[in-house]
């Protein structure tokens, strides 16, 4: 069984035909992270061939970017060696010189004094390099390749003590252990917030020293395959949190909850509740600042799969106020509670809005009666509710002037069904008002005016493309009760009787 399992796997699964044995559904595998939960890139590079000899070109960064145990074995290495050669340097010129048979003749002037074999040749190499100088070993006059030796030391002490000792001295104060102390919440949570839905997530410092200038981004980590065939399986998109009205800057002294709105320039824009159980993306949350302490800065980073956006989930409050002081309680930091939340992507709900609200009037809103036959009957067979011909092209003005000057002379043109006192002078106006209907159809007869049903039926657009057709002189008829024809003002035609009761008013 253990040799299958090499071969296919941790796939593989025994099936046991017994049916009354059950067995459970299989576990899901985990999930390929791009970015893990501690802020750790799961990339590795391969393959690079002869660009290997860059990281030695940046020695200095390539140290300071391994672990600490490969730090601190090149640093124990360095010195040792280092150490070594030296002394070994020394004792070769004491061993060239002949002073390792004379180490004990004081009448002897040795290169290097008390210096006799190995080990006494090491110990004056470390008194020298630490600046000791127990006074018991030290070079005489005598030896100028031992002064020519001892600067080299001094110069290639200097140049590795600065090298290693600032090597480490920058691994320790470099601010990722900084980063554990900025927490995020395990989940993001989609749900509405001012009448919009949003995805949500929270941030949080534990120290009590601020980050000075943190600012919050995101990235859509989603492949996608372009409209020229393209396929990129690791589409960075931007998601905006709050760039174009700074929110994206954090005043992070307490835990602050990151909301990115789902409109129409969201990658979002099409996701409802149902399409997050097949979506596979990753959210990548970078959060940069300066360390107040230090001034170095400092990036934390976390991720969130579609497995980890919770739909229809809104965070529990974590602030509360005690006796002048807010209490941030972090053990409900990454806890969240079910609120109702439609179901329906933002792109679904905008086109049932779309569907239900009411579409573009088509008719005319009706009007007053008085108005409503002032639009119907009026001369130029166009509808107006203000001034005559005061919505119409000049032609047409002209025109309906014209025929309503002929007709105030003529005194015979009439509407079909009921005319407007609007055209006629103020006095007739009046005189209509005071006198009844019956009398004042005894005593002016307005002769009905003939109008095409053409021209009733057109609508303004089309009267200005097309050219009104004139109408036709009314042909005079024999009246009950004909005016006198005269030359002079329209009021000089009426009887007697009207004449005086238009003078009184």
């Amino acid at each position: 069984m253990s040799t299958i399992r090499r071969k296919f796997g941790e796939d593989y699964h025994v099936v046991n035909t017994n049916r009354a044995v059950s067995f459970s559904a299989p576990a899901k595998r985990k999930r390929q992270r791009f970015v893990e939960k501690n802020g750790r890139c799961n990339v590795q590079h391969g393959n690079l061939g002869g660009e290997t000899s860059r990281y030695i070109s940046d020695l200095f960064t390539t140290l300071v970017d391994l672990k600490w145990r490969w730090n601190l074995l090149i640093f124990l290495l360095t010195y040792t060696v280092a150490w070594l050669i030296m002394a070994s340097m020394w004792w070769i010129i004491a061993y060239i010189r002949g002073d390792l048979g004379h180490g004990h003749d004081e009448s002897y002037k040795p290169c290097v004094a008390n210096v006799y074999n190995f080990p006494s040749a090491f110990l004056f190499f470390i008194e020298t390099e630490a600046t000791i100088g127990y006074g018991y070993r030290y070079i005489t006059e005598k030896c100028p390749e031992g002064i020519i030796l001892f600067l080299f030391q001094s110069l290639l002490g200097s140049i590795v003590d600065a090298f290693l000792i600032g090597c480490m001295f920058i691994k320790m104060s470099q601010p990722k252990k900084r980063a554990e102390t900025l927490m995020f919440s395990q989940d993001a949570v989609i749900s509405q917030r001012d009448g919009k839905l949003c995805l949500m997530f929270r941030v949080g410092n534990l120290r009590n020293s601020h980050m000075v200038s943190a600012q919050i981004r995101c990235k859509l980590i989603k492949s996608r395959q372009t409209p020229e065939g393209e396929f990129l399986p690791l589409d960075q998109r931007e998601l905006d949190v709050g760039f174009g009205t700074g929110a994206d800057q954090l005043f992070l002294v307490s835990p602050l909850t990151i909301c990115h709105e789902i409109n129409s320039n969201s990658p979002f824009f099409d996701l409802s509740q149902r399409s997050l159980m097949n979506e596979q993306f990753e959210i990548v949350v970078i959060l940069e600042g300066i360390v107040e302490t230090t001034g170095m800065t400092c990036q934390a980073r976390t991720s969130y799969t579609e497995d980890e956006v919770l739909w229809g989930h809104r965070f529990l409050p974590v602030m509360s106020l005690e006796d002048g002081f807010f209490r941030v309680d972090y053990s409900q930091f990454h806890n969240n509670f079910e609120v109702p939340t439609p179901p329906y992507s933002v792109k679904e709900q905008d086109e049932k809005s779309s569907l239900s609200s009411p579409g573009p009037v088509l008719s005319p809103t009706l009007l007053d009666g008085h108005s409503r036959r002032e639009c119907i009957f009026s001369f130029d067979g166009v509808p107006h509710t203000g001034e005559p011909g005061s919505k119409l092209p000049i032609k047409l003005q002209r025109m309906s002037s014209k025929n309503g000057k002929e007709v105030l002379k003529t005194g015979s043109m009439t509407t079909e069904k009921a005319s407007s006192m609007g055209d006629l002078p103020l006095r007739l106006q009046r005189l209509g008002s005071l006198v009844g209907q019956g009398e004042a159809e005894n005593q002016l007869q307005l002769k009905p005016l003939k109008l095409g049903s053409e021209a009733h039926t057109r609508s303004a657009g089309e009267l200005e493309h097309h050219r009104p057709v004139p109408i036709p002189a009314p042909v005079p008829r024999p009246s009950l009760n004909p005016l006198p024809a005269s030359s002079g003002r329209p009021e000089d035609n009426l009887p007697p009787k009207l004449r005086r009761m238009n003078a009184d008013h």
